[in-house]
């Protein structure tokens, strides 16, 4: 692949993220479309953090991770699960849900990726270590007014 095809490729995977991550809401989280939306300014997102990645590896190797605090998480996990607001949570249940939305997002990428990428397993970090505001990652997004960011990095760390 030239450098020329990877510059298009990433660019298309970068502009792919808001619509995929939307359609993923529409249909599995919300059942109704508009209640995420793009993001303007920062985010902080450095206390209690939920991170869950998935990594695409093959000709074009990447990363797809999604960082949201833990009670939007937990909202999260709620609304795909179909739980009531009073129902117990459990740290297992938000690693599942986390896990399936970047799960679902990196699906969707890899389709867009050469033959021969492959899909591995969600991974999530409950109240995970401090990052870095959300100016700083790709797509600032806002679930009904909560941050949630979806970054893409190569696998050498390099943002895309």
């Amino acid at each position: 692949m030239t450098d020329t095809t990877t510059e298009t490729m990433t660019e298309t995977l970068a502009r792919s993220v808001l619509p995929i991550a939307q359609d993923l809401f529409s249909a599995m989280i919300d059942g109704e479309p508009g209640l995420l939306q793009a993001g303007t300014g920062t985010a902080d997102l450095a206390t209690g953090s939920v991170r869950a990645r998935v990594d695409i590896v093959g000709p074009t190797s990447t990363r797809a991770e999604v960082v949201t605090t833990r009670p939007t998480a937990d909202r999260i996990a709620r609304a795909l699960l179909q739980m009531a607001d009073d129902e117990p949570l459990s740290g297992e249940d938000v690693e599942d849900a986390l896990g399936e939305v970047a799960n679902v997002v990196g699906g969707n990428l890899k389709g867009m990726l050469p033959e021969g990428s492959s899909l591995t397993l969600p991974v999530v970090e409950l109240d995970g270590p401090a990052s870095a505001s959300a100016a700083d990652h790709d797509e600032l997004l806002l679930w009904r007014g909560e941050p949630l960011v979806i970054s893409l990095w190569t696998m050498n760390g390099e943002k895309l």
